[in-house]
């Protein structure tokens, strides 16, 4: 009886060491200022196509723009989008380059902390320091509002923060955005935009029981459990074509949100060419559905 006991209590000394030592474990690469001037208007352009205003703006309420609270169901719970405005307490403005830069490419808080996955910022890990400095000057334009994002409700044991240090360990991947070899340069453009800062795979990817991207297996064969019970469709070359889309009617669609049926996109996908794929350049458009269209587009 007194070994039993012993073993347990140092099982337990253990478990609470392991424990500790995961929520004090560091993640995140140390702060390093980017000395780069950005460009407003090419952040602007980068903040449109990444999905920046349709996220952080609750149109619904009438908030300002990027002031936040939007609300993302999910099975873990809800998250609203956080205050990218210039307020000081209640948004960005008490940041430095370098802490958005690592909040955007790593996930990453300015205190250390991991964000959780609905930021797509896997996607964007492949930013350039120049990309970030344009977001960056982009950002900085935008009047504060001083009025606070609401709290997530997350429920027991994904509202703790720590965990997300093995979820990135064990599911964290980086971004399909390195050019490919032979393909054209509206092709790679296409992926750069598709892979990365449009994040397309956020929505029409089915995840897995962790809520992480079944990239692997199902890339861009849809979701029948998106936030809010939406469900998107499979956006992959073979289910494309036999629905009847080419890379001019996909282009098209992406600046008017009116399918080859003459239907028009609604839910999230009405947002997104409202807000982001409509401002894209036809160039811009042209190479996504290039990519898209393209019989190995998963490259």
């Amino acid at each position: 009886m007194r070994m039993c006991y012993r073993l347990g209590l140092a099982g337990a000394v253990i478990a609470a060491v392991s424990l500790a030592g995961l929520m004090a474990w560091p993640i995140g690469q140390p702060l390093t200022p980017l000395a780069l001037q950005g460009n407003v208007d090419r952040g602007a352009y980068l903040a449109r196509v990444s999905g920046c205003i349709a996220c952080h703006t609750d149109f619904a309420k009438g908030r300002a723009p990027l002031a936040g609270g939007v609300a993302l169901d999910t099975p873990f719970g809800t998250l609203y989008s956080p205050n990218l405005t210039t307020d000081p307490e209640h948004g960005i403005g008490g940041w430095s380059q370098a802490q958005f830069a690592r909040a955007v490419r790593e996930g990453v808080s300015p205190e250390g902390h991991a964000y959780y996955p609905a930021f797509p910022y896997s996607f964007y890990a492949s930013f350039s320091d120049q990309e970030i400095a344009d977001l960056w000057a982009a950002f900085q334009t935008v009047p504060p509002v001083a009025t606070p994002s609401r709290p997530r409700e997350m429920i027991f044991p994904f509202n703790q923060r720590w965990g997300l240090k093995l979820w990135r360990a064990v599911f964290l991947d980086p971004p399909r955005t390195e050019p490919v070899a032979g393909k054209s340069a509206a092709w790679n453009r296409g992926r750069k935009l598709v892979e990365g800062a449009s994040h397309c795979a956020a929505c029409h990817t089915a995840r897995n029981f962790a809520g992480a991207r079944k990239s692997d297996t199902e890339h861009f064969q849809g979701s029948d459990a998106l936030p809010g019970g939406e469900k998107s469709p499979a956006i992959d070359h073979l289910t494309l074509t036999t629905r009847g889309w080419d890379a001019a009617s996909l282009a098209y669609a992406l600046r008017t949100g009116i399918t080859p049926e003459g239907d028009a996109f609604g839910g999230s996908m009405g947002e997104v060419v409202l807000y982001g794929t409509s401002y894209l350049t036809e160039a811009d458009r042209t190479a996504i559905a290039t990519y898209l269209m393209d019989e190995h587009e998963g490259g």
